[in-house]
C-alpha cells in the first residue's frame, strides 16, 4: 500500500512540475521514453515553435528574435522553352511543360502543408509567365485551383521591359531577363517578410517550405542579419575545393556557399537594400547572369540544404542540376497529374 502510496505522489508531483515548466516556458526532456512532456511530443518530432524557439536536441533552445509573418512566393513560368539557349534534354525527357506543371504542384503541396503548421503566417503564391501557350496557361490555372492560399496568375507584358532590357539578347534571354525583373519589382512593391523566388523546374518535397521557414527564423537569429536560402544541393558546388560551415536546421543540415542559380528565398528588406544591384539581372546578361547575386552572398550568408529540398530538373550530366543522394524518380512520380 505504501508503494502505491509513493508512486501516486511521484506522479503528482511530476505533473506539477511539468506544468510549472509550461508556465515559464521551460522545456523538458525525459530520456527514459526519448519524449518532452512538456510538449507532449516524441524527441523524433518537430520540437520547434514556428516565431518563438528552435529546439535541437541535444543543442538546446534558441529563442527567434524576428518572427516570420508572411510569405510570398513567386513562381516564374515559360512553357516554351526547354532549356535555354541549349539543345540539351532535360531527365526524364519531357517537354517543357511537364517540368512547369509538376514544380507548380509539388510547389502547391508543400505550400500548403506549412499552411495548415504555421497558422499564423500569411501565405502568398503568384506565377508570372512569359512565352508559354493558351493551353499551356490554362493548364496552370487549373492546378492552381489546388492552391489552399491566395494566389493569382500574371501574363508578363514583354514590351513593358522593352525599352528597359539592353537590345540583342535571344528570345529566351530577353523573356527570362523580363520575368525576373518583374518579379523583382512585385518582391519591391508588395509587402511580405520573406519572397521565395522559383524558376519553374523544381521540384519541391512537400517539407520544402516548412523546412526553409524554420532555417530562416533560426539562421537570421544566429546571424543576427538577412541571409539567403537555396532549396537545392547543387552538385557543382561539389566540384570545388573550398572551406564551408555547416549548421543544423529543422529536419536538414544546411551550409555556407558562395553561388547559386536564380531559385532563391530572402527576405523583403534584402530586396530593397540591393535593389539596384539586383535589377541589373533584368537589364543586361552578365556571365554568370547569377553574378550580383554572388556578390551579396560576400556579406550576407546564403546556406544551401543537405540533402535536397528540391530537384532542379537539368540534364542528368549537368552539374548544375540534378541534386546528389535524393530519390528523384520518386519526387518526379508523386507530381504527376
Amino acid at each position: 500500500m505504501k508503494k502505491i502510496e509513493n508512486s501516486i505522489k511521484s506522479n503528482f508531483f511530476k505533473k506539477l512540475f511539468i506544468k510549472l515548466c509550461r508556465l515559464v516556458g521551460f522545456e523538458i526532456i525525459d530520456q527514459s521514453n526519448f519524449s518532452s512532456p512538456t510538449l507532449n511530443k516524441d524527441l523524433s518530432e518537430t520540437l520547434s515553435i514556428q516565431g518563438k524557439k528552435s529546439i535541437t536536441v541535444p543543442l538546446g533552445e534558441l529563442k527567434i528574435k524576428n518572427k516570420v509573418n508572411s510569405l510570398k512566393v513567386i513562381l516564374r513560368t515559360c512553357t516554351s522553352e526547354l532549356i535555354m539557349d541549349q539543345n540539351k534534354r532535360r531527365i526524364f525527357d519531357k517537354e517543357k511543360n511537364e517540368y512547369t506543371f509538376r514544380t507548380l504542384r509539388s510547389l502547391i503541396k508543400s505550400i500548403n502543408s506549412a499552411s495548415k503548421k504555421f497558422k499564423n503566417i500569411t501565405f502568398n503564391l503568384i506565377v508570372t509567365d512569359t512565352n508559354s501557350s493558351e493551353e499551356d496557361k490554362n493548364e496552370i490555372r487549373e492546378i492552381l485551383k489546388d492552391s489552399l492560399i491566395d494566389n493569382k496568375f500574371i501574363s508578363v507584358n514583354l514590351k513593358d521591359f522593352e525599352d528597359k532590357i539592353t537590345a540583342g539578347y535571344s528570345k529566351a534571354k530577353f523573356s527570362n531577363m523580363a520575368n525576373f525583373y518583374n518579379s523583382l519589382l512585385i518582391a519591391k512593391n508588395e509587402d511580405a517578410d520573406l519572397i521565395y523566388f522559383v524558376e519553374d523546374d523544381y521540384i519541391h518535397s512537400v517539407s520544402t517550405i516548412t523546412e526553409m521557414i524554420f532555417a530562416y527564423e533560426k539562421f537570421n537569429t544566429i546571424f543576427s542579419k538577412d541571409l539567403i536560402l537555396l532549396p537545392s544541393d547543387y552538385p557543382y558546388l561539389y566540384t570545388k575545393d573550398e572551406n564551408t560551415k555547416i549548421y543544423v536546421g529543422e529536419k536538414r543540415h544546411w551550409r555556407i556557399v558562395d553561388e547559386s542559380l536564380v531559385t532563391f528565398m530572402t527576405s523583403r528588406k534584402l530586396i530593397e537594400k540591393y535593389f539596384n544591384e539586383l535589377e541589373k539581372m533584368g537589364i543586361v546578361w552578365i556571365d554568370p547572369w547569377e553574378k550580383p547575386l554572388h556578390k551579396i552572398y560576400e556579406t550576407n550568408p546564403c546556406l544551401s540544404p543537405i540533402p535536397s529540398l528540391a530537384v532542379h530538373c537539368a540534364n542528368i550530366n549537368s552539374i548544375f542540376g540534378v541534386s546528389p543522394l535524393v530519390n528523384v524518380k520518386k519526387l518526379w512520380e508523386d507530381n504527376e497529374k
